[in-house]
């Protein structure tokens, strides 16, 4: 008996279009609730969606995905999520942007072979890539920065009287902590925007 088909599509963020891997897997005829999908960022990959894909599988089922980075975030994490899905579930993976990768087919000892070899091609070119995002994006901050760039939220304006509290407290007439009370300010504030102020010209 044929198992049911799922499909499993991932966004990195809740702004990203998650259009064309819902078409992608709308045309292999998946209904609409054999599709789940995760909304997450770079810095919490938590996939509930994922986990839940999971407990519904069962040996016979077939998972479809849009490409393979959609399995993990790195070359280990893709590796251990197929072995764990097409041995461990006996469950047959297609990756529709990678006909090769479609354990349904040629499951001889050649076909597995060649299987496995792709994997592990595509799952270090996909790491390789975002490695690749994250290094230009970093280099390009940092040209920014020596540019004179400034990221991040723009310091509030210094109150009117700060030249004055600044005065009183550089010369030790009034503590820290009066300071940062006159200024609004909690003590931390104060001293990092004190600094910049003495660096002033």
């Amino acid at each position: 008996m044929m198992g049911n088909v799922y499909g499993y599509m991932r966004v990195s963020s809740i702004d990203q279009n998650e259009t064309r891997q819902r078409v992608a897997l709308e045309k292999q005829r998946i209904p609409g609730e054999r599709i789940f999908m995760d909304k997450i960022s770079g810095k919490d990959f938590r996939r509930p969606q994922y986990t839940r894909l999971l407990r519904r599988l069962r040996p016979g089922d077939q998972l479809c995905i849009t490409s393979i980075d959609r399995l993990g975030r790195n070359y280990e994490e893709i590796q251990q999520q197929w072995r764990h899905i097409t041995r461990e579930m006996g469950v047959d993976i297609l990756v529709l942007d990678m006909p090769l990768l479609d354990t349904r087919r040629d499951r001889d000892l050649l076909g597995t072979f060649i299987a496995d070899i792709v994997l592990q091609i595509l799952s270090f070119v996909a790491q390789n890539e975002r490695e690749n995002i994250r290094r230009r994006q970093a280099e390009g901050i940092a040209a920014a920065r020596r540019n004179g760039v400034r990221f991040g939220k723009r310091p509030r304006p210094l109150p009117p009287d700060f030249h004055e509290t600044y005065g009183l407290w550089s010369r030790g007439e009034i503590s820290t902590s009066e300071a940062a009370r006159r200024s609004g300010m909690a003590r931390s504030t104060f001293r990092s925007r004190a600094a910049a102020y003495r660096k002033c010209p």
